[in-house]
């Protein structure tokens, strides 16, 4: 009976060193895994990043986080005035303007630039005519056709467009 006990011993000692070695390997792989994984990640988002694709992502992430980047509204100072020829449905029409842009600095861009604004906004009233600026169709052209003007204008002072709506607050045509 004494030589069964040895070799139970060795069976349950060889059975307890591979259980060992194996946890060791496996957490061995599992450390070089969770490695290559968090130093993988970093590059892949620089490689996109010289694309421009997660840059830009990126860009507007930092916009949203940043409180001088909110949305702000800006009334153009005066209404616009636009007259029409004798035989038009209306002899004069007055718009005014609210546009709703991104950030503080762009505002400042849109009060700067404004006299080009006005110029491109009155020829799109002046080539929109007075019968179709009656109609909810036509006011809905004018102001896509203004969010367009605007947005050229910006685009061509700041190389990007921060434009995101305009808005009627006074709409009259007599």
């Amino acid at each position: 009976m004494a030589e069964t006990e040895p070799k139970d011993a060795e069976k349950k000692s060889s059975k307890k060193l591979i259980i060992i070695i194996a946890a060791v390997v496996l957490l061995l792989g599992g450390g070089a895994g969770g490695y290559f994984f968090f130093i993988s990640k970093p590059a892949d988002s620089e490689q996109t990043g010289k694309n421009g694709e997660n840059k830009a992502a990126a860009e507007e992430m930092q916009d949203e986080a940043d409180p001088a980047q909110e949305e702000q509204y800006y009334e153009l100072s005066d209404p616009l005035l636009v007259n029409f020829p004798a035989g038009a449905s209306a002899k004069i029409i007055k718009v005014s303007v609210t546009v709703l842009v991104k950030g503080e600095a762009n505002v400042a861009v849109l009060k700067k630039h404004e006299p080009m604004i006005r110029n491109n906004l009155l020829m799109a009233i002046s080539s929109i005519g007075a019968d179709k600026a009656k109609t909810l169709e036509g006011k809905q052209e004018l102001q896509a056709t203004m969010l367009t003007e605007i947005g050229k204008v910006m685009e061509l002072m700041t190389k990007k467009n921060p434009v995101k709506a305009v808005y009627f607050t006074e709409f009259v045509m007599q």
